[in-house]
């Protein structure tokens, strides 16, 4: 089982994603296209795609011309019946593949946030057996329309299409059920700048808002990791 991983801007971690696939044996594959790498044409050699956060918005080509690429290959997978996962940014790009209407700005949400699940997430492979509600991690300001054929799986009332799924198996969640406690920590450190200017008091409320949400959190995300990890039909030889 092979998996690519898309990692569109520095510090950005695949948190419980990679606790999953290191279980279920998924060799990773890391690109870097910030760096200058490029990302693929097409999904051979692959079974399953992932799309990590960052903080552009999806419609910026210019200064990020791998997302054109990016987004047709979100499409090839798909269309193959191969695994996609997108969070924040990452679903961002989900959404404008399959014309979602992107929407930058507007959509703030930091820290540790209530999401609702739909009435289709009880019959989801990935979000059945979640509780309705229940606190994960979020970091973003732009959000999406639901685009055409997706199931929408998860809301909050800033964004209301936190999760949503396409076909068989391309979900995407605006939300970061990756970020577990180390991943938060890491981004606390990384990004102290941004969040002195938006979070000034972050660094003090961090330790109870852990204490109160931290465990329900990373439970729901390793849950919905393993599950997104379990539809993977692999075919890839290594």
């Amino acid at each position: 089982m092979r998996a690519l991983i898309v990692e569109n801007y520095p510090g950005t971690p695949l948190g419980q994603v990679a606790t999953a696939l290191d279980e279920a044996g998924a060799e990773r594959v890391h690109i870097r296209p910030f760096d200058g790498a490029a990302v693929p044409l097409a999904s051979e050699g692959f079974d399953a795609l992932v799309l990590l956060g960052g903080a552009q918005n999806a419609l910026d080509d210019s200064n990020h011309p791998w997302f054109t690429r990016t987004v047709a290959l979100i499409r090839d997978f798909e269309q193959q019946d191969k695994s996609v996962l997108g969070i924040c940014l990452g679903a961002q790009l989900i959404a404008r593949a399959y014309d979602g209407e992107n929407r930058i700005g507007g959509h703030y949400e930091f820290g540790w946030r209530e999401i609702a699940l739909s009435e289709d997430a009880a019959q989801d492979t990935v979000f059945a057996g979640l509780p309705p509600q229940f606190p994960i991690f979020q970091w973003h300001d732009d959000h999406f329309s639901l685009p055409r054929g997706a199931t929408r799986l998860a809301a909050t009332a800033v964004a209301e299409n936190q999760a949503f799924r396409i076909g068989r198996a391309t979900y995407a969640t605006q939300f970061h059920f990756e970020a577990d406690r180390s991943v938060v920590d890491h981004w606390s450190v990384t990004f102290a700048d941004l969040l002195a200017a938006r979070e000034p008091d972050w660094s003090e409320r961090l330790p109870g808002l852990w204490a109160r949400y931290g465990a329900t959190a990373d439970a729901a995300g390793m849950a919905i990791a393993r599950a997104w990890v379990a539809t993977i039909r692999p075919v890839s030889l290594p």
